[in-house]
């Protein structure tokens, strides 16, 4: 019994060690993770009732291998609600696999207030000490990330749930439908150190009525050949797409005035 249940729970591994793979991960890769795992668990379970989410985690570290570094957002919004953050205890709002990493040793949070990543791996110091004020800047984990020739990996999510990475292409570019927002609270860091800091999103102009709208760019992203892999809910549903490639695409959409036509709609509704 014991040996087939070891030999069950391998061939479960591996299959996700090889369906990453094909999806476009590689050893020392650097990489996003956005992930929704409902969908995978079940279909490991089905093989392996004793598959848990700890393997799921560890089937992401093992294709980049000691040489790769990963990162998992823990985006919170408390902050922006004046309820303040601790940067050793406030949960992520993105999902089981993200708030696992949270807790994990392996990994360490980076600084914003509300858009924080775990990170683990070589480049985890460098992430971890950056100290960008708003959320999408370049000085921050999103233009590392493309500087680091690194890739956003998307499990079981549309582009509009998951692709955070449009919003920073946006403000590197300067687009005028979206501004920032700052936003002051209490910050205790790692230490217990507490202070008071301010940090700032880029969000839409909820009063021109500007509303996120990118899956037709996710569309446009998938006919340039810049994704590779499977689309949500089809075979692994894991897509991989080259950061500083998506940057170059997305930058010539805003580039040649086709943003509304592909990253936003008008709604009279409001939000970040």
């Amino acid at each position: 019994m014991i040996v087939s249940q070891l030999a069950s729970s391998y061939v479960t591994y591996e299959r996700l060690v090889k369906e990453w793979e094909s999806a476009g991960l590689a050893r020392n890769d650097v990489v996003l993770l956005h992930s929704s795992v409902s969908r995978t668990m079940r279909r490991m379970r089905e093989l392996n009732p004793d598959f848990a989410l700890t393997d799921l985690l560890q089937s992401f570290l093992d294709v980049i291998g000691e040489g790769g570094t990963l990162l998992l957002p823990l985006f919170n919004f408390a902050f922006c609600d004046g309820s303040g953050f601790n940067r050793a205890t406030t949960p992520s709002s993105m999902g089981a696999l993200t708030e696992m990493a949270r807790v994990d040793h392996r990994f360490v949070r980076t600084r914003h207030a509300i858009y924080s990543f775990a990170v683990a791996g070589p480049l985890s110091d460098e992430f971890s000490s950056l100290s960008n004020v708003s959320a999408l800047a370049d000085d921050g984990p999103f233009g590392l990330l493309r500087r680091r020739q690194g890739k956003i990996a998307v499990l079981d999510l549309d582009d509009q749930n998951s692709m955070t990475m449009y919003h920073h292409i946006e403000e590197v570019n300067g687009v005028t439908y979206r501004y920032h927002k700052s936003f002051t609270g209490k910050y205790c860091d790692l230490d217990q150190t507490q202070s008071l800091r301010r940090y700032s999103l880029f969000v839409w102009d909820e009063v021109r009525g500007v509303r996120t709208d990118v899956n037709r760019a996710g569309e446009l992203l998938w006919s340039q050949g810049l994704y590779s892999g499977s689309r949500p809910g089809v075979d692994s549903g894991l897509r991989v797409i080259d950061a500083q490639a998506m940057f170059l695409s997305i930058s010539d959409v805003i580039r040649r005035g086709d943003a509304e036509r592909y990253l936003y709609s008008m709604s009279t509704e409001s939000g970040l």
